[in-house]
Protein backbone atom coordinates (compact mmCIF):
# COMPACT_ATOMS: atom_id res chain seq x y z
CA UNK A 1 0.00 0.00 0.00
CA UNK A 2 3.03 2.62 1.19
CA UNK A 3 3.78 3.02 -3.11
CA UNK A 4 0.43 3.14 -4.02
CA UNK A 5 0.08 5.95 -1.62
CA UNK A 6 3.30 7.41 -3.01
CA UNK A 7 2.30 7.59 -6.24
CA UNK A 8 -1.45 8.98 -5.05
CA UNK A 9 1.37 12.21 -3.56
CA UNK A 10 3.10 12.36 -6.74
CA UNK A 11 -0.02 12.74 -8.68
CA UNK A 12 -1.67 15.46 -6.13
CA UNK A 13 1.87 17.42 -6.27
CA UNK A 14 1.74 17.29 -10.25
CA UNK A 15 -1.92 18.23 -10.13
CA UNK A 16 -0.99 20.87 -7.45
CA UNK A 17 1.56 22.07 -9.80
CA UNK A 18 -1.02 22.27 -12.75
CA UNK A 19 -3.69 23.94 -10.62
CA UNK A 20 -1.82 26.82 -9.39
CA UNK A 21 -0.23 27.61 -12.78
CA UNK A 22 -3.79 27.75 -14.44
CA UNK A 23 -4.95 29.38 -12.02
CA UNK A 24 -2.64 32.51 -13.72
CA UNK A 25 -4.69 32.12 -17.09
CA UNK A 26 -7.68 33.15 -15.21
CA UNK A 27 -5.69 36.78 -14.59
CA UNK A 28 -4.41 36.64 -18.90
CA UNK A 29 -7.77 36.06 -19.64
CA UNK A 30 -9.52 38.81 -17.81
CA UNK A 31 -6.41 41.22 -19.23
CA UNK A 32 -7.06 39.57 -22.67
CA UNK A 33 -10.78 40.55 -22.58
CA UNK A 34 -10.39 43.62 -21.36
CA UNK A 35 -8.06 45.03 -23.50
CA UNK A 36 -9.93 43.86 -26.26
CA UNK A 37 -13.12 45.36 -25.10
CA UNK A 38 -11.17 48.84 -24.69
CA UNK A 39 -9.74 48.50 -28.17
CA UNK A 40 -13.48 47.78 -29.34
CA UNK A 41 -15.24 50.25 -28.08
CA UNK A 42 -12.42 53.33 -27.84
CA UNK A 43 -10.84 52.28 -30.94
CA UNK A 44 -13.40 50.98 -33.08
CA UNK A 45 -10.78 47.79 -33.57
CA UNK A 46 -11.72 44.28 -32.74
CA UNK A 47 -9.94 40.45 -33.65
CA UNK A 48 -11.41 37.68 -34.02
CA UNK A 49 -8.08 35.91 -32.86
CA UNK A 50 -8.44 38.02 -29.72
CA UNK A 51 -12.23 36.51 -29.44
CA UNK A 52 -11.34 33.21 -29.68
CA UNK A 53 -8.07 33.37 -27.47
CA UNK A 54 -10.20 33.95 -25.09
CA UNK A 55 -12.58 31.00 -25.41
CA UNK A 56 -9.16 29.01 -25.33
CA UNK A 57 -7.79 30.04 -22.53
CA UNK A 58 -11.47 29.76 -20.76
CA UNK A 59 -11.10 25.65 -22.07
CA UNK A 60 -7.73 25.84 -20.28
CA UNK A 61 -9.21 27.21 -17.30
CA UNK A 62 -12.00 24.31 -17.21
CA UNK A 63 -10.35 21.22 -18.27
CA UNK A 64 -6.85 21.50 -17.38
CA UNK A 65 -8.60 22.57 -13.82
CA UNK A 66 -10.70 19.74 -13.16
CA UNK A 67 -8.51 17.65 -11.60
CA UNK A 68 -7.18 20.11 -9.17
CA UNK A 69 -11.37 20.59 -8.21
CA UNK A 70 -11.28 17.57 -7.84
CA UNK A 71 -8.22 16.93 -5.43
CA UNK A 72 -9.50 19.71 -3.37
CA UNK A 73 -13.00 18.63 -3.20
CA UNK A 74 -14.45 21.06 -5.04
CA UNK A 75 -16.60 19.76 -7.26
CA UNK A 76 -20.63 19.36 -7.27
CA UNK A 77 -22.22 16.57 -5.25
CA UNK A 78 -25.56 15.91 -3.73
CA UNK A 79 -24.59 15.59 0.14
CA UNK A 80 -28.24 14.71 1.24
CA UNK A 81 -26.33 11.48 3.06
CA UNK A 82 -23.07 12.19 2.33
CA UNK A 83 -22.46 14.82 4.57
CA UNK A 84 -23.82 12.80 7.58
CA UNK A 85 -21.49 9.58 7.17
CA UNK A 86 -18.72 8.67 8.85
CA UNK A 87 -15.08 9.56 7.07
CA UNK A 88 -15.08 5.52 6.02
CA UNK A 89 -18.21 5.94 4.71
CA UNK A 90 -17.66 8.67 3.06
CA UNK A 91 -14.28 6.81 1.79
CA UNK A 92 -16.91 4.06 0.25
CA UNK A 93 -18.81 6.27 -1.48
CA UNK A 94 -16.08 8.42 -3.32
CA UNK A 95 -14.07 4.99 -4.13
CA UNK A 96 -17.21 4.04 -5.41
CA UNK A 97 -18.05 6.75 -7.66
CA UNK A 98 -14.70 7.22 -9.24
CA UNK A 99 -14.52 3.45 -9.85
CA UNK A 100 -17.67 3.00 -11.41
CA UNK A 101 -18.34 6.87 -12.84
CA UNK A 102 -15.49 8.89 -12.79
CA UNK A 103 -12.86 6.78 -14.23
CA UNK A 104 -14.33 5.46 -17.09
CA UNK A 105 -15.99 8.65 -18.21
CA UNK A 106 -12.45 10.60 -18.10
CA UNK A 107 -11.06 7.52 -19.46
CA UNK A 108 -13.27 7.12 -22.10
CA UNK A 109 -13.31 11.02 -22.96
CA UNK A 110 -9.61 10.85 -23.20
CA UNK A 111 -9.69 8.13 -26.00
CA UNK A 112 -12.79 10.17 -27.83
CA UNK A 113 -10.57 13.47 -27.82
CA UNK A 114 -7.61 11.92 -29.18
CA UNK A 115 -8.20 11.58 -32.70
CA UNK A 116 -10.33 14.53 -33.04
CA UNK A 117 -6.88 16.46 -31.74
CA UNK A 118 -4.62 14.29 -34.15
CA UNK A 119 -6.86 15.05 -37.20
CA UNK A 120 -6.92 19.07 -36.43
CA UNK A 121 -3.13 18.54 -35.60
CA UNK A 122 -2.31 17.04 -39.08
CA UNK A 123 -4.89 19.25 -41.01
CA UNK A 124 -3.66 22.26 -39.09
CA UNK A 125 -6.89 23.05 -39.19
CA UNK A 126 -7.70 26.87 -38.53
CA UNK A 127 -10.87 28.39 -37.51
CA UNK A 128 -13.08 29.59 -40.62
CA UNK A 129 -13.29 33.59 -39.23
CA UNK A 130 -11.14 35.57 -40.43
CA UNK A 131 -7.93 35.84 -38.62
CA UNK A 132 -9.30 32.95 -36.96
CA UNK A 133 -7.07 30.94 -34.32
CA UNK A 134 -5.30 27.25 -35.39
CA UNK A 135 -7.28 24.72 -33.58
CA UNK A 136 -5.30 22.08 -32.44
CA UNK A 137 -3.87 23.31 -29.50
CA UNK A 138 -7.32 24.10 -28.03
CA UNK A 139 -8.41 20.48 -29.08
CA UNK A 140 -5.50 19.12 -27.59
CA UNK A 141 -6.99 20.42 -24.04
CA UNK A 142 -9.86 18.27 -23.93
CA UNK A 143 -7.57 14.88 -24.14
CA UNK A 144 -5.04 16.38 -21.60
CA UNK A 145 -7.54 17.40 -19.51
CA UNK A 146 -9.51 14.61 -18.68
CA UNK A 147 -6.51 12.39 -18.95
CA UNK A 148 -5.26 14.46 -15.33
CA UNK A 149 -8.75 14.43 -14.50
CA UNK A 150 -8.37 10.55 -14.63
CA UNK A 151 -4.52 10.74 -13.28
CA UNK A 152 -6.37 12.42 -10.11
CA UNK A 153 -9.41 10.11 -10.00
CA UNK A 154 -6.71 7.45 -9.38
CA UNK A 155 -4.64 9.11 -6.79
CA UNK A 156 -8.02 9.85 -4.59
CA UNK A 157 -9.47 5.96 -5.56
CA UNK A 158 -5.74 5.01 -3.69
CA UNK A 159 -6.15 7.44 -0.96
CA UNK A 160 -9.79 6.07 -0.38
CA UNK A 161 -8.49 2.58 -0.54
CA UNK A 162 -5.89 3.57 1.95
CA UNK A 163 -8.76 5.25 4.14
CA UNK A 164 -10.56 1.72 3.76
CA UNK A 165 -7.92 -0.53 4.83
CA UNK A 166 -6.52 1.85 7.28
CA UNK A 167 -3.30 3.39 6.20
CA UNK A 168 -4.47 6.73 5.78
CA UNK A 169 -6.66 8.86 7.68
CA UNK A 170 -9.03 11.12 5.75
CA UNK A 171 -10.34 14.04 7.77
CA UNK A 172 -13.54 15.63 6.38
CA UNK A 173 -12.89 18.61 4.19
CA UNK A 174 -14.89 21.12 3.36
CA UNK A 175 -14.27 23.06 -0.31
CA UNK A 176 -11.47 24.96 -1.00
CA UNK A 177 -12.49 28.63 -0.98
CA UNK A 178 -10.15 29.74 -3.63
CA UNK A 179 -11.58 26.28 -5.66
Amino acid sequence: MKPLLLLARLIDSLTESIGRAVIWLVLVATLISAGNALARYALGESSNAWLEIQWYLFGAIFLLAAGYTLKHNGHVRIDIFYNRLSPRGQAWIDLAGGLVFLLPMAVLLTWLAWPMFFEAWQTQEHSPDAGGLVRWPVKLLLPLGFALLALQGIAEIIKRVGVLTGHLALPREAPDEEV
